[in-house]
């Protein structure tokens, strides 16, 4: 396969030479790429760079592309859930190992880091909202990877998970980058991110329609595999994890605590814990 050219109606890229869904060619792409799910946060991020060379938009994927401390980077909107991050894990991983030109691919990988600076709420009553939290794991609770090649990494949360809830699907797990993960210092807490592939029932909420699985959060935070417990929910992490693993990637999910669904608790100033969280995810990444 690697040595035929990859079909047009398989890769798609637009009229001007820019790939399908984000709109980008290669050189509006740096090898740092911070991520955000709202369209409207990447204004936010970007605000702190020292310079901005280039913008562009195309649907719900918004891209900046400057310098920061030096170093070029990239701020890039994905919208919400594993479908998304399917498009865009593809697309920026084809901008780097695909000569969008012979469509062919290319004989040396390159590898990005990648960082999303996301929204979460904790599972676990004594993770307060306003903490910042990386994800060392993801698990995946929607079916994506069912699709790609078996991931070969540890998978016992993932099946114990499977367990307890009685899911008529396996979940997926897959870990950060052990690099990126190094960078980080000891104002950043460390947990397992459980990604849902929806915001209300799928994270135990509900409003009009009643959840299948009772007590779920209680029930999975009361797990401990290995020494680890479940932290926190969200709806992407665990999609970067697995494909960034498969397609030779180095990624790291932060999160702001801006929930604590044991204690029912919002937090009050979520504005400024995302805004703190961006300032420390710039300064660790581009020094």
């Amino acid at each position: 396969m690697e040595n035929q050219p990859i079909p047009a109606s398989e890769l798609i890229i637009n009229s001007d030479g820019s790939i399908y869904h984000l709109h980008l060619k290669p050189e509006h792409l740096a090898s740092t790429v911070f991520t955000v799910g709202d369209p409207d946060r990447v204004a936010l991020v970007s605000q702190y760079f020292d310079q901005i060379d280039f913008k562009t938009q195309k649907r719900e994927f918004v891209t900046h592309t400057g310098w920061k401390n030096g170093k070029r980077v990239t701020v890039m909107s994905t919208g919400m859930g594993t479908d998304n991050i399917e498009i865009l894990m593809t697309e920026l991983d084809a901008l780097v190992n695909v000569d969008l030109q012979t469509r062919l691919i290319k004989p040396e990988k390159n590898s990005l880091q990648i960082i999303r600076i996301g929204t979460s709420g904790s599972m676990q009553a004594d993770l307060p909202v306003g903490s910042m939290l990386a994800s060392e794991a993801g698990i995946g609770m929607d079916t994506l990877m069912a699709y790609y090649p078996e991931l070969k990494e540890d998978q016992s949360l993932a099946k114990a998970i499977h367990a307890e809830l009685g899911l008529p699907f396996l979940p997926y797990q897959a870990a950060a980058s052990a690099m990126l993960l190094d960078k980080l210092d000891e104002e950043i807490v460390k947990g397992v991110t459980l990604t849902c592939p929806g915001f209300y029932a799928p994270q135990g909420r509900e409003v009009r329609l009643k959840p299948r699985f009772d007590r779920m959060i209680e029930r999975l935070a009361a797990l401990q595999i290995n020494g680890k417990r479940l932290t926190n929910f969200e709806m992407e992490t665990a999609g970067y994890y697995a494909l960034g693993n498969l397609l030779g990637h180095e990624m790291l999910s932060l999160n702001a605590i801006v929930a604590n669904r044991p204690l029912k608790k919002f937090d009050s100033d979520a504005e400024k814990s995302v805004d703190r969280l961006i300032q420390k995810a710039l300064n660790l990444f581009t020094q």
